[in-house]
């Protein structure tokens, strides 16, 4: 009993502080949701709406659209991050010269605020500036993100890919540098080739690690904004505006903060349902690796 009463003392610091800073602001949110409240409207404060915000939003074309382009953008950000996250997992537990420089340089743009790497990015696209644009029109390409929604879209793809890789490949790195080594010896002395290895023994043996992997990039490719803001500020036209950004604009320069606190509750909803779904399935995966 005493060390039980030890241990949620030690906790308490830590859920106080967790509720403060969560719990405490999604109940705001959430509440405020159920309102309209414009604070430059005739009527100021809260305004009961009910379900309203909620109603419309399942018609609203924008966001809808919003939505969409961004499980599009995580679709080709998460799918090429975890392939080459993979491929580079694989090759840096190879011994080589100059493995552990080049580890300490493949993880540099970890430390770099995402702010700072759309500032960055947009120095290096900034036609008649930045290098990207000089050398591309060297072999025919003309490129402007600032026109084309194409350009500026796979661009803003590239930039997250950059920046979010390292993190992939460092978990798989921690997933390989775990398995044991019989499997693979076996299976070499049975007879088997690199290809069915990789599909029987490495790919079952690692799938925990991919799947969480894969969990934790979804739930921050879904909310980005930061990046992107600062590279294109969801352009040109609505080519970038993704949905963390069309919550942005919603609330803050059409003060409209009821609607944009029911947007916010649903994505994360969204995020939730996806998060649960990949939940159950590195549960099972869990299971059958035990058994």
């Amino acid at each position: 009993m005493k060390s039980s009463k030890t241990a949620w003392g030690l906790l308490a610091p830590t859920l106080i502080i967790l509720g403060l800073v969560g719990l405490l602001p999604f109940i705001y949110v959430l509440y405020v949701g159920f309102h309209d409240w414009m604070i430059f409207a005739k009527v100021s404060g809260l305004v009961w709406a009910g379900v309203d915000n909620y109603r419309e939003l399942v018609f609203d074309e924008d966001f809808l659209a919003a939505l969409g382009r961004g499980l599009r953008f995580t679709i080709w950000t998460v799918s090429i991050q975890m392939v080459l996250g993979l491929l580079l997992a694989h090759l840096l537990m190879k011994k080589f010269k100059g493995r552990g420089f080049f580890r300490a340089i493949h993880a540099l743009p970890l430390t770099v605020a995402p702010l700072v790497v759309g500032a960055t990015w947009r120095l290096l696209t900034i036609p008649g500036l930045g290098p990207l644009p000089f050398y591309l029109n060297k072999i025919g390409i003309d490129y402007n993100i600032g026109w084309s929604a194409q350009q500026a879209f796979f661009t803003t793809v590239l930039m997250h890919i950059w920046h979010w890789t390292p993190f992939v490949t460092l978990t798989f790195l921690a997933g390989l540098s775990a398995l044991p080594k019989e499997p693979f010896e076996g299976a070499m002395v049975d007879g088997a080739n690199q290809w069915q290895i990789f599909r029987y023994i490495f790919l079952p043996m690692l799938k925990p690690v991919i799947l969480i992997a894969l969990f934790l990039r979804i739930m921050d490719a879904l909310r980005i904004v930061d990046e992107v803001w600062m590279l294109t500020g969801g352009g040109p036209g609505t080519a970038t505006r993704y949905v963390g950004i069309h919550i942005w604009r919603v609330v803050f320069p059409m003060t409209n903060y009821g609607y944009g606190s029911a947007m916010s509750v649903l994505l994360l909803y969204f995020i939730i349902v996806v998060c649960w779904l990949l939940l159950t399935v590195i549960t099972q995966a869990k299971r059958e690796a035990g058994t």
